[in-house]
């Protein structure tokens, strides 16, 4: 059965007159007519009597046209159900995070956000070290919390913020007590393998990035420390780490060499408004010292 013609014959209904009730629907009268003949063939039986100067609804009419108000109340409901969970679920991100994310800057992204849309919602989803790029390309998340060392096919990336690079050494390491190092002076000490998502994060690790294909390369930046502190390796870290993951037996010392950049990634081909306003808040999150 065609639900337009059970609008237009409710609208008949109504207005007991197929001009009028014509006019309503932005259609001539001649098809409209058509409309409620072939919804009485499919019928059965005829819903409005005729005559050159008026229209009115036969019993079987009447019984139908109430029928058919509570089915059209029903399907108005469903689509504007559907339309607002689809506007919903538009709205709703999984939100991927690397670490620490944006470390002391969270409250910072998520206001900017919502003074874009306040409707907009995240689910989250831990990244690591090795993963972190393939699962925003992959659609596992929508936007991603990561490392920038450059451009990675396929993603857009808004630079979040800077923070120097520690490197995570024992405790009882004689390393411990500097006030800063440079990579010379680290010398011959074991690196912990750690997984690494892209040539360029190899580039930036340098030495550290010894092992890094290795079955057992750890992949979660909380790990680091504890797994310092067990084995007798050092490590890259970020700065912040020292405050997020703080260890008694590590320390986290100021590293000379290429800073650690956050950035968000997102698809380039994902054109969603609550993309775009994600984008937008980290540029506004980016000026903001």
């Amino acid at each position: 059965m065609d639900i337009r013609a059970l609008r237009y014959a409710v609208t008949l209904a109504e207005e007991l007159h197929f001009g009028r009730a014509a006019q309503r629907h932005y259609i001539s009268p001649q098809p409209f007519g058509r409309h409620i003949q072939r919804l009485e063939r499919e019928l059965g039986t005829q819903l409005f009597e005729r005559t050159s100067r008026r229209v009115t609804l036969t019993p079987e009419g009447e019984r139908l046209i109430a029928e058919a108000r509570t089915l059209l109340d029903t399907v108005d409901s469903l689509t504007k159900h559907h339309h607002r969970r689809r506007a919903t679920d538009e709205k709703l991100l999984t939100l991927g995070v690397l670490g620490f994310g944006l470390a002391e800057r969270w409250t910072d992204l998520t206001a900017a956000v919502h003074g874009h849309d306040p409707g907009i919602a995240f689910s989250y989803a831990e990244l690591d070290l090795a993963d972190q790029y393939e699962a925003v390309r992959s659609h596992r998340v929508d936007v991603g919390i990561v490392q920038y060392v450059g451009p990675v096919d396929g993603l857009v990336f808004e630079h979040a913020l800077t923070m120097p690079r520690v490197v995570v050494v024992p405790a009882r390491s004689p390393l411990a007590d500097a006030d800063r190092l440079t990579e010379a002076d680290l010398g011959d000490s074991p690196w912990l393998p750690t997984a690494l998502a892209h040539p360029a994060l190899e580039a930036w690790s340098g030495p550290a990035a010894d092992g890094s294909h290795s079955r057992g390369a750890l992949r979660h930046p909380a790990a680091i420390p504890g797994a310092v502190a067990t084995t007798g390796c050092i490590a890259l870290h970020a700065e912040a780490a020292g405050r997020f993951y703080p260890h008694p037996d590590v320390r986290f010392v100021p590293l000379d060499g290429p800073p650690v950049e956050i950035a968000v990634a997102t698809r380039a081909t994902d054109d969603r408004h609550a993309i775009a306003a994600v984008r937008h808040a980290t540029r506004l999150l980016d000026r903001v010292p």
